[in-house]
């Protein structure tokens, strides 16, 4: 028979335990083993078996079960202290505190997906993960964000594979009351909901659940409630699941939606307002519409506002392709929102404007989300240094008469969270012999020469050892899903070894990753992997997005290779990567691999998570690796830059790949001393983590955002007043107006003689047409540097001109001098930017005149 109707009863715990609900609705207990342990000691097997969820597990447990442990005194008294280090924990001052006034009071963050705990499946990939990280880390710091996200109903998906190895997707349904989520309600007890909008007078109304991170709310969107119709309830069914309409509302919902949630949060809570707003990608772009909105409320103007908006908000992009951008159609945007769906003073031509793609190269038929992203954040950045200049590069196009560098999209590289991702045996090996200081203050990993040998490789092969009874087990639960019978699957029990040198591999499965790039040529692979004294093996996990047939392709192609009897116990892909699996597969790898197609890599930050395990990396130099390789942390694959034709480029960096495994990794791996110990790979051991530890961490990451984005972002907010928003508007409408008439008129130099040497001072004189605008409105700039023999400057520096004189016709003379610090070939030009103190930077308005 079949159930009319659904729902979920809550356990109601006991009194002198009430506080277990507390711990298991905090997700502080994902990345804090002292909670998990206490939820663990309740019964083991059905710890294991609800895959670690504490709400789960409570909601196993009878009233006679939970009975007899509120009347053990040693176990409330466990619960008791448990629940004072989490309230210590939420409230005591942290390293955001000691930073004194000026900070934010609140820094809003937008994400399209948040990878917190494989409890919450509500991320795909990198980014979801990285947004997770973030919120860890800022409750750790004790910065107050509050998360926006949505509730998607069936998560992203989960992986399985065909009898031929072809993916399979399904998509559980995922019951929010059984999730470790609150509802919020009004002070009635009534459910909390905002509406958006939609064409034909349809409205899209959303529920707001919350999930605690430490001291961070996430609040996150659902719009499956009675009040919507039925494709409506199916906006936020699955993550970036759908077509180009329903990713627009999905979008719509978060960012329009995304704000009006945290207007009820602030009204139900009496949190503050945020003073930043962080858009995690453009997905969530349109929160700065609805924020214009808001202030076109309020009284200012459509320009006025979109100053205001952008003084405070931050945009983050993650993505080093043009495809990897959402891009909708215009018509579809003046359906969603013109005609019955319009603002007032919020006209659609003026929406429209702030994604259009008007520059060379750029679609007048698209609105792109990145390009609102920028339009609309006074401050941008990359995530890796390598991906700041690949960013640059790729929106240069805002910036016409710039040069790349120039482009004001900074970079902070990404880190990762070491409590959720750095294995427990680690922790207190690290705790044992330096000190708590590592793990609490992430200082002292330089003393990581005080571990002895025996102990870092003991640990190691402990950690190998799990990973491949964890490997065994997912195999063959995955030969069974393929169709296989138990007494077909006695191989698996040899599948991997845990004295083998074990490469890792795991991502998403998009081309440019390169996930078959190790299998170029098979034949040389198998070598590697049955060498007879330096086998290898391989652990591979990746899901590719449902509707790309090519990456399931790339996976067939992979698992075909991994079922040949011949290598099946040296290689194995495990179906369905999420986070439960990273945590064994990252500490359980030797070697982490990543070859990308370079610069395709905005960051990758899973070799980083291998690092601080005591892990190596074997990488193209692309993303976080281009920047903090050494020569002694890893091995970076020689890349075929230059070479045309991706085939022969595949061919020679797998041949590469496959020359440093063969002649450095393993050799350096197997070399052992008379102890046993391969203490030229320890030294590489040690080294990485003394010279990367520090440097991975998240808590470093949060920190530069602090300081670098989030404090100028919200001094530029609270210097923006509605006074100062309508007087930067009115300064950018009339610059824009009379800048045509800008023009460098002539420039004159002397002070150096035919043969000028270093010390010497060249005197600069620019003459320049300024129109109707005014000397203050401007800033002329001498740019000097090296010249190359096409004479493009290099390496340049810039100093400010000072008015000299005005003549008639708004023509001025501007003068200013400079050292000649440096020997070999110079040059210089002159150039006139505006200029206002409410600007974030020279380059911001995209305007420019350049002499000659």
């Amino acid at each position: 028979m079949r159930a009319i109707r659904r729902f979920t009863v809550r356990t109601v715990l006991p009194g002198p335990i009430a506080a277990l609900g507390d711990l298991a609705s905090n997700l502080r207990w994902s990345w804090h083993p002292p909670t998990c342990d206490l939820f663990a000691s309740l019964d083991p097997q059905r710890w294991e078996s609800s895959e670690h969820d504490p709400v789960a597990l409570l909601g196993a447990l009878s009233p006679e079960e939970l009975d007899a442990l509120a009347a053990d005194p040693q176990f409330v008294a466990r619960v008791a202290a448990a629940a004072q280090d989490l309230q210590t924990y939420l409230t005591e001052p942290r390293w955001y505190q000691r930073l004194g006034d000026g900070v934010p009071a609140s820094v809003a963050y937008f994400s399209p997906e948040f990878g917190i705990t494989a409890v919450l499946p509500q991320y795909s990939g990198g980014l979801g993960i990285l947004a997770g990280d973030h919120l860890k880390t800022a409750s750790d710091l004790g910065v107050p964000v509050v998360g926006v996200g949505l509730l998607y109903r069936h998560g992203y998906f989960e992986q399985s594979l065909s009898r031929e190895g072809w993916q399979t997707e399904t998509y559980p349904v995922l019951d929010p009351d059984e999730l470790p989520l609150a509802l919020l309600r009004e002070a009635d007890g009534s459910p909390c909901h905002v509406t958006v909008g939609l064409p034909g007078g349809r409205v899209l109304t959303a529920h707001v659940w919350k999930a605690q991170v430490g001291r961070v709310p996430l609040l996150l969107l659902d719009s499956n409630v009675e009040e919507n119709d039925e494709a409506a309830r199916g906006i936020t069914d699955r993550l970036y699941g759908g077509g180009g309409e329903h990713r627009l509302q999905q979008e719509m919902l978060l960012g329009i939606g995304g704000v009006r949630a945290v207007r009820v949060w602030q009204r139900l809570t009496g949190a503050p307002a945020p003073a930043v707003y962080h858009t995690n990608e453009g997905h969530a772009g349109f929160l700065g519409l609805e924020r214009i909105r808001e202030l076109v409320g309020s009284g200012l103007t459509f320009d006025e506002a979109v100053e205001a908006v952008r003084a405070g908000t931050v945009f983050t992009t993650h993505t080093p392709v043009p495809a990897g951008i959402d891009r909708f159609g215009r018509d579809q945007m003046e359906i969603f929102f013109g005609g019955d769906n319009s603002v007032p003073g919020v006209p659609v031509d003026r929406i429209l404007a702030l994604g259009a793609e008007d520059y060379p190269g750029g679609d007048a038929g698209v609105f792109n989300m990145a390009v609102m992203g920028l339009r609309l954040a006074q401050r941008a950045n990359g995530v890796s240094r390598l991906h700041g200049v690949v960013s640059r590069e790729m929106f240069d196009g805002l910036w016409p008469g710039f040069d790349p560098a120039e482009v004001p999209i900074a970079s902070i590289t990404n880190g990762v969270h070491a409590p959720t991702w750095v294995d427990r045996r680690v922790v207190e090996l690290g705790e044992k012999f330096i000190g708590p200081q590592i793990t609490q203050d992430a200082r002292g990993w330089e003393g990581v020469d005080q571990v002895p040998d025996e102990e870092i490789w003991s640990v190691r092969r402990q950690l190998r050892s799990s990973l491949v009874d964890e490997a065994r087990s997912r195999v063959r639960s995955s030969w069974l899903r393929r169709g296989a019978s138990p007494a077909e699957l006695g191989w698996v029990d040899q599948v991997l070894d845990p004295d083998v040198l074990t490469i890792g591999f795991a991502r998403r499965v998009p081309t440019y990753k390169r996930l078959t790039l190790m299998l170029r040529d098979p034949d040389r692979l198998r070598r590697l992997l049955l060498h007879p004294d330096r086998p290898v093996q391989l652990v591979i996990a990746g899901k590719s997005h449902p509707a790309d047939d090519h990456g399931k392709r790339l996976i067939q192609q992979m698992v075909r290779f991994a079922d040949d009897p011949a290598v099946r116990h040296r290689i194995a892909f495990l179906p369905n990567y999420d986070i439960a699996m990273a945590q064994s597969l990252y500490p359980g790898c030797d070697v982490w691999l990543n070859n990308p197609l370079r610069p395709f890599e905005a960051c990758g930050t899973s070799g980083m998570k291998s690092a601080l395990n005591g892990g190596l990396n074997l990488s193209i130099l692309d993303g976080w690796w281009d920047e903090w390789y050494d020569g002694e942390n890893g091995w970076a694959i020689p890349t075929a830059d230059g070479v045309d034709d991706p085939e022969h480029r595949d061919d020679l960096e797998a041949a590469a790949l496959y020359d440093i495994i063969e002649g450095s990794v393993a050799p350096r791996f197997y070399d052992r001393d008379d102890r046993g110990m391969p203490t030229r790979w320890l030294e590489m051991v040690r080294h990485t983590l003394a010279s990367l530890g520090p440097k991975v961490l998240a808590s470093r990451m949060v920190a530069d955002y602090v300081t670098q984005l989030y404090v100028p972002a919200a001094d530029a907010a609270r210097a923006t007043t509605p006074e100062a928003a309508k007087a930067l508007a009115g300064f950018k409408s009339r610059v824009r107006q009379h800048w045509p008439s800008v023009r460098v008129d002539h420039v004159e130099s002397d002070g150096v003689s035919d043969s000028p040497q270093v010390g010497d001072a060249v005197v600069v004189r620019a003459f320049v047409s300024l129109g109707e605008l005014t000397p203050d409105d401007v800033e002329v700039q001498v740019v000097h540097g090296r010249v190359t023999p096409s004479d493009t400057l290099v390496d340049t520096v810039t100093a400010t001109l000072r008015h000299a004189e005005t003549y008639e016709a708004g023509r001025h003379r501007f003068d200013g001098a400079l050292t000649l610090r440096r020997t070999g070939p110079f040059g210089y030009t002159v150039r006139v930017l505006p200029r206002t103190d409410l600007l974030a930077g020279p380059a911001e308005l995209g305007l420019v005149t350049n002499a000659g």
